[in-house]
């Protein structure tokens, strides 16, 4: 899974917390034809940044997928790795469907969906039929080969975001959260019986807690 979570452990056993943020912001993944690549990175719909050719031995491309923290670099004198040989390049979704159908007609590949009940587990056809988090997947590759993994995920688990600092990255993102606040907290109205005055503080409640992994409201 993307969002597994690793502490380095003292001789006696303790996390060790680190004193400084480390924050992942590139990946560089290997093509042969740079020109092919941006033309296919442009037609996703992802943001080119920059585009810095220095003599004829390097040049740097930089794409950002839409609503995300990190981006890809590729070009000319980047990486010595084998064109087309990064593998696993993950594209969390709050909506596996939607996602998949803008990438098709952005011009990729996609598979259909397919879901695994568990971690390790056989590839099943569709997505997770309960819906949960971490379960459904879709994949593609770029021209070069390099294959990227869709993965749905709309409740983290406990401890990999801060409460604190919960955003959405856009607004989409943002409208997908409001509609599964809005039908949790229908039926929270028809466990209740009654209609609750105070839902934009339970909508709030409820969205923090799905992204950031702590117990919903009930």
């Amino acid at each position: 899974m993307s969002d597994t979570q690793e502490h380095s452990e003292t001789a006696g056993g303790a996390a060790k917390v680190p004193g400084v943020d480390l924050k992942l912001e590139v990946v560089a993944i290997p093509v042969a034809d740079v020109d092919r690549a941006k033309r296919f990175y442009s037609g996703l719909g992802w943001r080119l940044d920059a585009d810095f050719p220095v003599g004829a031995s390097f040049r740097v491309v930089q794409f950002t997928p839409p609503g995300s923290p990190a981006s890809i670099h590729f070009g000319t004198g980047i990486t010595s790795a084998a064109p087309g040989s990064a593998s696993g390049l993950y594209l969390v979704v709050s909506d596996i469907e939607a996602a998949r159908t803008e990438l098709v007609k952005g011009g990729a590949e996609v598979s259909e969906v397919f879901h695994r009940t568990g971690p390790g587990q056989p590839a099943l056809s569709g997505r997770d039929p309960q819906g949960r988090s971490y379960l459904s997947y879709a994949t593609f590759t770029d021209p070069d080969g390099n294959g990227w993994l869709l993965q749905e995920i709309t409740q983290r688990f406990p401890g990999r975001v801060d409460s604190g600092n919960t955003a959405f990255a856009s607004s989409d993102d943002l409208a997908a959260a409001l509609k599964r606040a809005a039908a949790a907290h229908g039926e929270h109205e028809k466990r209740t019986g009654e209609h609750d005055e105070n839902w934009p503080e339970w909508y709030a409640d409820f969205m923090v807690a799905e992204q950031s992994g702590a117990p919903l409201p009930s």
